[in-house]
């Protein structure tokens, strides 16, 4: 990625983490302040100074017809063969219990497990994220913190509060429902609703008149929605209709987030570099168990 390319964030929770250059107490410093400024691998640690109000997610348009299971799953199949890698910059908007903020983000995505995300200030690269199968890493640079750990759910949700595996996060990025087809489902209107192990379960609606999906959500045992995402702004591309606009929820966090890509380029070849990192040797390592304590 180069300098140019503006960074991405899933709910932002810690925009205040943005401090200067480390001084004399710099690792003490970092020690104290890294549960809001070391990594992320979806919260931004900063933003742009923009803040902007969330839009309503748009009413999806009608569908023109009754959608049949075998055309919804035809269609999710079909579009996880086609939408393989991302690569695109994006205009995001955060609202949650710490307010409302907009910024810019860059995204890289190569299913089923490699992420790159990279986050800007006015001043320069602040924040700099890698997964892959074998590990999660982050680098703050202007405090100097780096941490890694292994690529598991709980690290995902302790760094970001997403309660995703990582294979689920890169599906979601690029505009599929994290489900799996090969599931148990029954069809309720023009929605399909998968059966979960734990008796929860994920939903995926057809609300439009494209064979596309609008709309995803996970429940958990006791039926309450966990996190959920809506589907927009459809746009051509070589590998089928893709959604520029994701809205995402996590309705027991309060928080809500727009993603606005622009410009995505699909299944493009992706160098495995991007998606690692080694620490600098000038940086402070903290483990990543200690993230969230």
């Amino acid at each position: 990625m180069t300098g140019r390319e503006r960074g991405l964030s899933l709910f932002p929770r810690a925009a205040r983490a943005a401090g200067g250059p480390q001084g004399r107490d710099g690792p003490e410093r970092a020690r104290r302040s890294h549960r809001s400024t070391v990594l992320s691998l979806v919260v931004a640690l900063v933003v742009l100074p923009a803040c902007a109000a969330i839009v309503a997610p748009p009413a999806p348009e009608r569908p023109s017809r009754q959608w049949e299971a075998a055309d919804i799953l035809e269609s999710l199949a079909r579009r996880e063969r086609e939408f393989r890698s991302l690569k695109a910059l994006a205009s995001v908007r955060y609202a949650g219990p710490d307010g409302k903020k907009g910024f810019q983000e860059a995204v890289v995505v190569e299913r089923p497990e490699r992420l790159r995300l990279e986050t800007l200030s006015f001043l320069g690269t602040i924040l700099i994220v890698t997964a892959n199968a074998q590990e999660i890493t982050g680098y703050h640079i202007r405090e100097g913190a780096f941490v890694r750990g292994r690529p598991t759910k709980e690290n995902l949700l302790r760094l970001a509060e997403i309660p995703l595996e990582l294979r689920e996060m890169t599906a979601l990025l690029l505009g599929l429902p994290p489900v799996a087809l090969d599931g148990r489902w029954r069809q309720d209107g023009n929605a399909l609703v998968f059966a979960g192990a734990d008796g929860g379960g994920d939903v995926v609606r057809f609300e439009s008149a494209e064979a596309v999906p609008t709309g995803w959500e996970r429940t958990g045992s006791g039926g309450t929605v966990e996190l959920s995402a809506t589907f927009a702004d459809y746009t051509p591309t070589r590998a089928g209709l893709f959604p520029t606009r994701i809205d995402i929820e996590s309705p027991g966090r309060g928080q809500r987030l727009e993603i606005r890509y622009q410009g995505p380029e699909l299944n493009l070849p992706l160098a495995p570099e991007l998606f690692t990192q080694q620490k600098p040797e000038h940086a402070t390592e903290f483990p990543i168990e200690a993230v969230g304590r």
